[in-house]
This record gives structure tokens, sequence and C-alpha cells, in this order.
């Protein structure tokens, strides 16, 4: 299973915000060819959402079960929807950018809160 860092996990959060699932995994639970159609999404899109209608202890049992199999990295887990990463071994990978830092910048002082 793939290890990501914090930068990188907020940026395929922010990333993954606007996408629709594109996997849905039913009561029959996770099935090979549920599987089959996953690692073939994770290849053609690197990054996706699944869909799971089953228990929370359920769901997270699958993530990690869908990650250490098809050797991804789980994103996030919000509710019913699962984000999973897999990087593309070719040069059209997605950009993780570092985030941007405040230089030098001081904290606001009560008199120019109170200007505002």
């Amino acid at each position: 299973m793939l290890e990501l860092t914090v930068t990188e996990r907020l940026t395929l959060k922010g990333r993954a915000h606007q996408l629709k699932p594109t996997v849905m995994i039913g009561n029959a639970g996770l099935t090979e060819s549920v599987l089959k159609e996953i690692s073939v999404s994770l290849k053609q899109h690197e990054l996706i959402k699944i869909r799971v209608m089953a228990e929370r202890a359920d769901r997270e049992t699958m993530l990690t079960e869908i990650c250490t199999q098809l050797n991804a990295a789980p994103v996030q887990h919000i509710g019913k929807i699962l984000v999973i990463y897999l990087p593309k071994p070719d040069a059209e990978k997605i950009e993780i950018r570092q985030m941007p830092r405040h230089k030098g910048k001081k904290p606001l002082t009560k008199k120019q809160l109170g200007n505002r």
C-alpha cells in the first residue's frame, strides 16, 4: 500500500472534490469483478471515488483491502465515499504541488485589527 505525505493528500483531496464516483460497491461486497473494475478505473483516471453501500466497519476493511491488493494509496474516507489514488507510470501524472507558505509575515496587532 502506498503512503502519501500530508501535502500530497491535501492536494489530492482538492482534486477529488469535483469528481463523481466511478465505481459502486453494492450489497454483494468486494468481489473479484468489482476489484477488476476498480483497477481499470485507477489505470485510466489515477484518482477515483468509490461509493460503498455497507456499514462503516466494512467500508474501512474494504478500503484497506483495495489499497493493499492494488498497491494504491487511500486518500480520503468520508461517509460512503472512498477516494483512492494510484500514480500512473507514464509521464501524464497528476502534478502535486507544495502548499504555499507565508514568508516573513507577522500577525496583525490589536491596533491594526481595529482599523479594519
